[in-house]
């Protein structure tokens, strides 16, 4: 998941080489509109590397054809307004843009931005294919950081515990 300038001053056949290289199997790059599928997703595809699409509360339906062309692996869809770890998801508000998606696409939705605790994660998990938490696991890192902001066992076993939460929070909504 990145911006599209880091790619193109690198080189788009060597980024996607190295990427298949390394074990990429899909590219969300969020700053590259399909009116330019030409410019990186059609060759991504060619090689063999899922294009992940973003679609947000502002996805309107004469929109939503376009955004979902050619994407492939699944479809990410950002919860809230605004930048992530800045508010909460409203479940209720996921569960209905959720079931548009579902009747847009045959590919999973993938839900983030505003996912933190395992009770989140279970709201979402109970629409949704997967609950993506990202600035959670950032803030257990950051807050058991040493004072030179070196990882220590605690910053370890901190993003474990968070994981094992928000995993059995999931299983807990899907059982």
């Amino acid at each position: 998941m990145g911006y599209y300038n880091p790619i193109y001053s690198y080189g788009n056949d060597a980024f996607l080489s190295d990427a298949r290289e390394a074990g990429v199997d899909g590219l969300i790059i969020v700053d590259l509109p399909s009116e330019e599928d030409s410019e990186l997703c059609m060759p991504a595809l060619d090689a063999g590397l899922n294009w992940i699409r973003l679609a947000t509360p502002t996805t309107d339906a004469k929109r939503l054809p376009t955004v979902l062309a050619n994407a492939s692996g699944f479809v990410y869809y950002v919860s809230i307004t605004g930048i992530t770890g800045a508010g909460s998801a409203d479940p209720k508000a996921v569960e209905k843009a959720v079931g548009r998606l579902k009747a847009s696409t045959e590919l999973p939705i993938a839900v983030g931005f505003g996912i933190r605790t395992p009770e989140q994660a279970a709201d979402i998990a109970r629409v949704a294919d997967a609950a993506v938490v990202g600035t959670a696991f950032c803030k257990a890192v950051e807050d058991n950081l040493d004072a030179d902001g070196n990882g220590t066992q605690a910053c370890v076993d901190s993003v474990l515990n968070l994981a094992r939460e928000l995993a059995h929070g999931v299983r807990n909504a899907r059982s």
